[in-house]
């Protein structure tokens, strides 16, 4: 519990249901954290509860996004903290195609990579912006490259790995019509989030679902 104006109010995470805490987390070092002073040492954990808080939902996109980038930074990185705010981030599609603005979205919050709007910096450091670049000629979704050594990674998801079941061939165009009842509502959301479970948990190292490779750009 936290106590907001005095009031007892559970926390957020209560809300989200019990798998959020058992997907793959990512750990960074932000040196602008750090240079401010928001951060010990500038580490900061993200988990998927966080990029669902900043998509304002969960699916199999946000789910597969959060799977790509962390298996991104991990190809990277190794066993040694990815550096948040150092790390350009490529999209295959254009910005405003599809679910791409949704991917950049969570990418973004990992990684602090930012289009033009973003953050500029202090003093020349720090500086965010420019780091997100779309429409790019590559083979995976997202690609991923470090500032300080040229090493880059593009990324590849198969979401067809986790099939929705044949129940929801039933349910969705009810859903989303508008005709489901409360009943059919609620097994919707409970199918929704059954397969999101499974990309993040029982399939969160499949390489037949997660593909990464070695990029040499252009």
């Amino acid at each position: 519990m936290q106590k907001i104006f005095g009031i007892n109010m559970p926390t957020i995470d209560q809300y989200f249901p019990d798998f959020f805490n058992d997907a793959p987390t990512v750990t960074l070092q932000d040196p602008l954290a750090r240079f401010l002073g928001a951060a010990h040492d500038g580490v900061m954990e993200y988990r998927y509860a966080d990029a669902v808080r900043l998509a304002g939902h969960s699916c199999p996109t946000v789910a597969g996004t959060w799977l790509m980038t962390v298996h991104g930074l991990r190809a990277l990185y190794g066993d040694a903290l990815p550096i948040r705010g150092e790390i350009e981030v490529y999209m295959a599609d254009a910005r405003d195609a599809s679910t791409t603005g949704v991917m950049a979205t969570v990418a973004q919050l990992v990684t602090g990579a930012a289009p033009e709007t973003g953050f500029q910096g202090i003093g020349g450091r720090f500086g965010r912006n420019d780091l997100l670049h779309f429409d790019q000629p590559m083979q995976g979704s997202i690609g991923l490259r470090r500032k300080d050594t040229g090493a880059a990674v593009q990324v590849e998801l198969d979401a067809s790995v986790v099939p929705w079941p044949d129940e929801m061939r039933v349910l969705l165009p009810k859903a989303v019509s508008g005709q489901a009842s409360t009943a059919e509502l609620q097994r919707f959301g409970e199918l929704w989030q059954e397969r999101v479970c499974k990309m993040l948990t029982d399939h969160a190292d499949d390489v037949d679902m997660i593909r990464v490779s070695d990029w040499t750009m252009d």
